[in-house]
Parts: structure tokens; C-alpha cells; sequence
């Protein structure tokens, strides 16, 4: 097995493990090693005291991030004449009805982001178990099953992250790129933290937020201390 690379071990001597940084400099540490060569996507993890086996206890929503997430989404449509007209308009990148229903069923998945208008949902109902486990499915909570296509559109495409809590209780989302500043990232990873907070679940019991890491793809995670990330009640 090769050994790890100089700049690996740079990047993880530079971080110490044992310690909760606040926001600010959690996001420095994160940028000062994000040395790809690449523009390397700035991520967000929690560990959240649920199990989301159990209904009551799902932590799922969406969150309009301040400073966008840096990346460019293809967005799909699923609708019919002045609808289908007002997505086109609105910048998404598919439209469509029955054929484009006919091209996903084909396994042609060429976007990132799906909404329908109400009246399709009896043909993207179909395409459940092919959008469901990529986490495309159009819902009503979050908003990607309305008949306001413009507004959910420029949503989408102006850096609205959805979030899905996973089996063993985490969440993570990249909520910018390394090449942001400073300011735009702290102000990105508290939009996205405050968002997951006011999402807890009624099923939810003890400490509902457990950890907070950032990292860049590339780089380590840095943990941050949870009573500094948000204003918000983690408990």
C-alpha cells in the first residue's frame, strides 16, 4: 500500500484533533489546506442523536444558502404548456412531460435537481423507485412540487441544498468551494447548520446536534464546537 502523500500529512499535522474550533477558524484551517488543484468543495457533517429508522425520528429539509454553493445545477421540470414555459424562462435545463418521464425511465438521468408541477405527480410517481434512492424525488415539503416552477427553479439554481439524514444519523452537504472567502463560508456553514437545527424531529430525544466537522474534499475534517456554530437550540 502506498504511504500517505507530504501534502496529506501536512494537512492533518495542521489540525488538531482534540480541539472544537469556532466557525471562523474551522473555515481558515479548512481553506489554508485545500491546496488540489482542483476547486475543492467545502463540505458540512453532523452527527445527530436520531434514528431514522424510526418516522418520527426522519430530519430531512432544504436551506437556501446566502453565497450559493459555487456549483453549477442542472435542474429538470416536469411540466405542461404556460408552466412548462415558465420554467424554460426561469433557466432550467429539462422540460418536459411524458417524454422526458419516457427518458428517465431509459436511465437517462442528465440533471440534478427535480420538480414537477401537482398535476404531474401521476407521471413522476412512476419514476419513484428510479428518483427515490438518488434522493431526486419531487416533494411538496421541500418544496420541488409546486405550481410556482419559476420561484423553485431560481431556487435550485441559486444554491438550495437539500438535506437527508443517513442510517447511522449523518448529515453532510457542500455548502460552498474552497475559493470562497472567509466570510461567505462561515455564513454558509451556520445557514446550513441553523437549518438542520430547526428541523429536529419530535421524536428526537437528548442532544440532538452531537458533532460538526467542515472539510474540503481533499483535506481533513475539523471539528467545531456546536455552541459556536449556531444561536440556535442544539439540545
Amino acid at each position: 500500500m502506498a504511504g500517505k502523500g507530504k501534502r496529506y500529512k501536512q494537512a492533518h499535522e495542521a489540525v488538531d484533533r482534540l480541539t472544537d474550533y469556532t466557525v471562523e477558524d474551522a473555515v481558515k484551517l479548512v481553506k489554508t489546506n485545500a491546496k488540489a488543484k482542483f476547486d475543492e468543495t467545502v463540505e458540512v457533517s453532523m452527527n445527530l442523536g436520531v434514528d431514522p429508522r424510526h418516522a418520527d425520528q426522519m430530519v430531512r429539509g432544504v436551506v437556501q444558502l446566502p453565497n450559493g454553493t459555487g456549483k453549477s445545477v442542472r435542474v429538470a421540470v416536469f411540466a405542461k404548456g404556460d408552466k412548462a414555459e415558465e420554467a424554460t424562462a426561469a433557466g432550467a435545463d429539462l422540460v418536459g412531460a411524458d417524454e422526458l418521464a419516457a427518458e428517465v425511465q431509459a436511465g437517462k438521468i442528465e440533471f440534478d435537481r427535480c420538480i414537477a408541477t401537482p398535476d404531474m405527480m401521476p407521471v413522476v410517481g412512476r419514476l419513484g423507485k428510479i428518483l427515490g434512492p438518488r434522493g431526486m424525488m419531487p416533494n411538496p415539503k421541500l418544496g420541488t412540487v409546486t405550481p410556482d416552477v419559476k420561484t423553485a427553479v431560481q431556487a435550485a439554481k441559486g444554491g438550495q441544498v437539500e438535506f437527508r439524514v443517513e442510517k447511522a444519523g449523518i448529515i453532510h452537504a457542500g455548502v460552498g468551494k474552497a475559493s470562497f472567502d472567509e466570510g461567505a463560508l462561515v455564513e454558509n456553514v451556520k445557514a446550513f447548520v441553523d437549518a438542520v437545527v430547526k428541523a429536529k424531529p419530535s421524536g428526537a430525544k437528548g442532544q440532538f446536534v452531537k458533532r460538526v466537522a467542515v472539510s474540503s474534499t481533499m483535506g481533513p475534517g475539523v471539528k467545531i464546537d456546536v455552541g459556536n456554530v449556531t444561536a440556535a437550540d442544539v439540545s
